[in-house]
């Protein structure tokens, strides 16, 4: 036997520098996670606290890496039910900073906390009483000295070999400011529907509309009565164009379902004969109008099936064809 085939291929350089990255990287969001538990927990509730009271928004504000994780920490409150957005400190220095109120709430972000560009929007916190929370490694800094909440970040070591790009820092930054959106979510108890008021667009916007939104009703539904036969059942199927029809009983409630699958498992049987009771499939998938159609999509998907059957109190109200969460742009 060939002992150089089993043999392990050496990394490329790339790929072990990829990993070195994520394993410093993965070191800061351990320590980050540590802190929370550890001291860090309390100026973080107190955040939550602060944010929740206020009757204005959250200012986010950062310059350079800091300033774009800031820009993203406003972008991901301002969607989850938090009003916010960002203002550069270099843009507040020359008259942005008449967008702040005093019934706003500052974050203010940098590794140091000594970002000479915040200087402008610190005094303006100060003098009009503005709450200031700080995000920052620098525990005695200019920032932490003046801010009225410090979420202090633990230090970590950069991945870039020289310690100078930031990376590992502004990934506990972007996690921490997550963080803080998250609970602040959860803590206004932060619905889908509402999450979709802010969604409105695309397919995350398709994927958070209700199933009544988008399912077909009244005489498009492919209903037969128990006892009807094939010939009838097909012929219905063919007319309704969705490949399936329903089975209900006397009271209205759906009893089965028949589909193009049953269809094709009984094509040697003398199928135009049969009834639809021979053929159905009891208790089929069924979903309801108040469902999200992202839930709607998960069950056609994991079931392998084209469309479901929409019941109220178990009577078939609507249907809805994968075409239908195509055309939507959910699927």
């Amino acid at each position: 036997m060939n002992s150089k085939a089993h043999k392990m291929e050496p990394l490329a350089e790339p790929v072990v520098s990829a990993l070195k990255t994520l394993s410093f990287e993965q070191k800061g969001l351990e320590a980050l996670a540590s802190a929370i538990g550890n001291g860090l927990g309390e100026p973080f509730m107190q955040a939550i606290g602060v944010i929740r009271k206020i009757t204005g928004r959250v200012i986010v504000t950062g310059v350079g890496k800091s300033g774009h994780i800031g820009s993203k920490m406003a972008a991901t409150l301002a969607s989850t039910g938090t009003p916010a957005f960002f203002v550069h400190p270099a843009e507040a220095n020359h008259g942005d900073l008449g967008m702040i109120a005093r019934d706003d709430a500052i974050v203010a972000m940098s590794w140091s906390g000594e970002t000479q560009e915040l200087s402008g929007i610190l005094r303006y916190s100060r003098r009009f009483e503005i709450p200031l929370i700080a995000i920052t490694a620098g525990a005695s800094s200019t920032l932490a000295r003046e801010a009225d909440i410090v979420l202090t970040l633990p230090k970590a070591e950069e991945a870039c070999p020289h310690g100078l790009a930031p990376t590992t820092s502004t990934l506990m930054q972007l996690a921490l400011s997550d963080a803080l959106a998250v609970a602040l979510l959860e803590s206004r108890g932060f619905s889908a529907s509402d999450f979709r008021t802010f969604h409105p667009g695309g397919k995350l916007g398709a994927s958070l509309m209700h199933v009544s939104e988008i399912m077909h009703t009244g005489d498009r539904l492919p209903l037969v009565a128990v006892g009807t036969s094939m010939r009838e059942a097909i012929m219905r199927i063919s007319e309704k164009g969705f490949g399936c029809v329903g089975v209900i009983d006397g009271g209205g409630k759906l009893r089965g379902i028949i589909t193009d699958g049953d269809l094709r498992r009984h094509i040697d049987s003398d199928l135009l004969s049969m009834s639809v009771d021979d053929v159905m499939t009891t208790n089929p998938k069924t979903i309801t109008g108040d469902m999200l159609v992202a839930s709607a999509l998960t069950i056609v998907n994991t079931s392998s099936i084209t469309a479901l059957m929409v019941v109220d109190a178990g009577k078939p109200v609507g249907i809805v064809h994968l075409h239908d969460l195509l055309r939507v742009g959910a699927a």
